[in-house]
């Protein structure tokens, strides 16, 4: 299974057997600068660097638990799409954990605040 994203960029999806209580920990430490990355049970399932005017789509459709949100740039805002319309906005040098629901799309805005 593969997660297409922007740039031609892509990264095989994995899962993890059991859940991680560490995960937002790992993500940090495996999420670099000036990445928005995807984590599922504390591994890397996605990443996107780009700055776009719309959501990328993802085919994968990550949901929670177990999912966490890490965006790592410095001055860039992130969006995050869920199935149900919801968008949520994560500033700079921050992460969210997914508790419920699905992901459906990411938006990489040059704004620094939300």
């Amino acid at each position: 299974m593969t997660l297409a994203m922007a740039g031609g960029l892509s990264v095989a999806a994995q899962t993890a057997a059991s859940a991680s209580t560490s995960a937002p920990v790992r993500a940090a430490d495996t999420c670099s600068h000036p990445y928005v990355c995807l984590f599922k049970n504390g591994t890397k399932i996605g990443q996107f660097q780009d700055v776009t005017s719309g959501f990328q789509n993802l085919p994968s459709r990550p949901s929670g638990p177990n999912l966490v949100v890490r965006n790592t740039r410095n001055d860039d805002v992130a969006y995050i799409r869920r199935a149900n319309g919801i968008t949520t906005c994560l500033p700079p040098k921050t992460g969210i954990g997914i508790v419920s629901g699905t992901l459906t799309g990411i938006r990489i805005d040059s704004r620094s605040t939300c």
